[in-house]
């Protein structure tokens, strides 16, 4: 076997040229790195724990009643003061927090790196084998996009289409699941989710729509917002990280998948409109038009403030792969709001943040899965392709799976579309399938009993999985 000293292993240092099963090629690479079984046995894990962690925050808020409950008891009903805060109940907290699961996930990574290669070796890994320029970009454009100007523009915008369209919570939910995502391809898809979960958190779920509903719907968002991008080869993370690989601009990405994800969203999105139409009906009889149309930023802000937070935002999406290009930008924002503050609100970076922690972490534990999930793409039949595209793409960031697929060599155009294909349309599977589902997940996680559960996610986006697997093998 050869010598390795280096972790990730270079695809092309393992030698297996000559290897042609895959569990043969799999089993060499163990051999020649046994960290990489280790590796993805972590990742696994934290898939897991996302799927746990609605779990977890419902044991966490029992033990916190139980707690507050006996500490009124000891105190005789009195209550003055805060109760003291329980080591194990704000750990259970922390492990019920989705977007914090990756980030946990990485202290046993590191450890075991550390261990195997030494402190040294682990740094470099952390310094040069891992990019955090997409959980940077993520963070800057999504507090910007939540910023009282591009909300204010944005709600305008889709406000005067859903007017147009009858001004009922059914004109806003397809307006917003409609026009949004086309509005990605232009601001980019974490802009495009950080400003439809905002507006269909304010125009559609606080009229606390059935379970069901609620969770068609952030099915619908999620996968609507993933393939919307695909208009353009700026906007949606999959294309961006292939786009100068593969020579895709975006009239290539137009013609040859951006009016089929047109149709796509179209399509999934009347279909659940006709299919609820009777709650909608109902939701229109307790909610007066007016309510359902009128916009809730009412504070009206001058066309120079939104031009200029445009403007930023412009810079952000043009500069996305430099961050210290987006983080200069992003301090000269804030100076920017703090001085039109009368027309801003607090920019909330908590939630941008949290976001940010998730997708830095997926991207640490996705440095180390090449190993496998390589020599899987480059064994799989065009059908075979497609579905595990869709698979793989589910519990992995989507565009991990596009990037590995340009480091296959000699692959055809075909099967590029394919892998893009099944990309896209599965990403609204679980939040770990685009890089924007966890802005969305952090924002509409609060109008769902224990959080959006993984499991039934994944059941509400696998109608519009099967449109747009549809359309994109349909008209190929």
């Amino acid at each position: 076997m050869p010598l390795v000293t280096n972790f990730p292993v270079p695809l092309t240092d393992y030698g297996d040229e000559h290897l042609l099963g895959l569990w043969e090629v799999l089993w060499h690479r163990i051999g020649v790195e046994p960290l990489n079984l280790f590796a993805t046995l972590i990742f696994l894990c934290a898939i897991i724990h996302t799927f746990s962690a609605s779990w977890f925050l419902r044991l966490a808020k029992r033990r916190e009643e139980r707690d507050h409950i006996a500490w009124l008891e000891r105190s005789d009903g009195g209550g003055e003061g805060e109760p003291p805060l329980r080591f194990f109940t704000v750990l259970l907290h922390y492990l019920g927090e989705l977007e914090a699961v990756f980030g946990l996930w990485i202290i046993p990574l590191i450890v075991a790196i550390t261990v195997s290669k030494g402190w040294e070796a682990t740094k470099n890994i952390l310094e040069h084998a891992v990019h955090f320029n997409e959980a940077v970009f993520v963070v800057v454009v999504m507090a910007m996009a939540a910023s009282q100007p591009v909300l204010y523009i944005a709600e305008r915008a889709l406000s005067a289409i859903a007017r147009m369209m009858g001004g009922t919570p059914a004109a806003w939910w397809a307006t917003i699941l409609v026009c949004g995502p086309i509005i990605g391809s232009l601001i980019t898809e974490p802009a495009a989710m950080t400003i439809c979960a905002l507006l269909l958190g304010q125009h559609f779920y606080r009229y606390k729509p059935s379970k069901v509903l609620a969770y068609a719907s952030v099915g619908l968002l999620f996968t609507n917002i993933s393939v919307g991008g695909v208009l353009t080869h700026f906007a949606a993370p999959p294309v961006v990280i292939v786009a100068a690989t593969w020579n895709w601009d975006t009239p290539f990405m137009f013609r040859t998948f951006g009016w089929k994800a047109l149709a796509a969203v179209c399509f999934s999105t009347l279909a659940y409109l006709y299919l609820f139409r009777r709650e909608f009906q109902a939701i229109a009889k307790r909610v007066p038009r007016f309510d359902a149309s009128h916009p809730v930023l009412e504070k009206p802000t001058p066309l120079g403030v939104v031009v200029v937070n445009l403007l930023f935002m412009g810079w952000t999406v043009l500069n996305s792969r430099s961050p210290q290009l987006v983080i200069g930008g992003f301090l000269f924002f804030l100076a920017f709001v703090d001085a039109t503050r009368h027309f801003q609100r607090a920019i909330a970076l908590r939630m941008p943040l949290l976001v940010g922690f998730f997708l830095a972490g997926l991207v640490v534990h996705g440095t180390f899965q090449a190993w496998w999930i390589e020599p899987l793409l480059m064994r799989l039949s065009e059908g075979s392709l497609l579905l595990g595209s869709v698979f793989l793409s589910a519990f992995n960031d989507n565009a991990a799976i596009t990037y590995l697929a340009s480091l296959v060599p000699h692959f055809s155009d075909d099967l590029r579309y394919l892998v893009l294909a099944g990309a896209v349309a599965a990403g609204g599977l679980t939040v770990l399938a685009n890089a924007p589902n966890p802005a969305g997940n952090a924002l509409l996680a609060r109008y769902f009993e224990g959080g959006i559960s993984q499991v039934l996610l994944f059941i509400a986006a696998i109608f519009p999985l099967a449109v747009n697997l549809m359309f994109f093998v349909s008209f190929r």
